[in-house]
């Protein structure tokens, strides 16, 4: 039985695990390779890997540690950030990545979708697009690159269709006024991507509790929850504490 995918969402810098608030203000929450090792434990759904540092930096995809992380996990693994090549995308699913997701790469030369699809299957090739509220947009959202440092002029629901069409397997719709926030998903955002696009969607930023996720559920139906915050902290005071919970 088809059911909504509720899956960690784990950012990476220097090999460090942190969590952002609208992204930025990063702040440190444990290592990775013992956060992975807690989600077997609890048998999550799926596991998304971004390093944010590959990505705003620039720096080299850190293979030595995505290597460990691949040779521990029990769960399907995602995994962004710094992708810019069909060389780097076959060594990361060679590690045991079963999907590999783009964002500003993605943005900045679409047809890396369609070679990237062609060499993984759609199933494999994720695109993340971080967006942000706007009413000067034409869709009611702005999508920002380089980890939501710069903004596009580039229309949200068309460039989702044309990922369609050049064989994205899922879209990964990342609000950057809700990260962090853990007050719930933006559900407006939700409800216009579901009735625009085809293609398996997954959203994050704003998860604070399960209830946010089934909210998510009954507003557009079975689609992926993830989330970051929800999963790392417990309590008003957000002690650090690897947490899993399903619908």
């Amino acid at each position: 039985m088809l059911r909504t995918r509720v899956i960690p969402s784990l950012l990476l810098y220097n090999g460090e695990l942190v969590k952002s608030v609208n992204f930025s203000s990063e702040i440190y929450v444990g290592d990775p390779i013992n956060a992975v090792r807690i989600f077997n434990e609890k048998s999550v759904d799926e596991l998304c890997i971004f390093d944010i540092g590959a990505t705003i930096e620039n720096y080299e995809i850190d293979y030595f540690l995505l290597q460990d992380i691949a040779s521990q996990a029990n769960m399907p693994l995602t995994y962004g950030g710094g992708v810019k090549n069909i060389n780097e995308v076959m060594k990361l699913v060679k590690m045991g990545f079963e999907k590999v997701c783009i964002s500003t790469s993605a943005i900045l030369n679409p047809n890396l979708i369609k070679e990237f699809s062609k060499q993984i299957g759609s199933q494999s090739m994720v695109i993340c697009l971080d967006v942000k509220y706007s009413s000067q947009s034409n869709s009611g959202y702005d999508i920002y690159i380089n980890r939501g440092t710069k903004k596009t002029s580039i229309d949200l629901i068309q460039f989702c269709k044309n990922a369609v069409e050049l064989g994205v397997g899922e879209i990964i719709l990342n609000s950057i006024d809700k990260d962090g926030t853990m007050t719930g998903y933006d559900l407006i955002l939700a409800s216009l991507i579901r009735k625009e696009v085809t293609c398996p969607l997954t959203f994050v930023g704003g998860a604070g509790s399960i209830n946010h996720i089934q909210e998510l559920e009954n507003k557009i139906g079975i689609v992926g929850a993830a989330a970051g915050s929800l999963f790392v902290f417990k309590g008003i005071n957000k002690a650090v504490l690897i947490n899993y919970s399903k619908l």
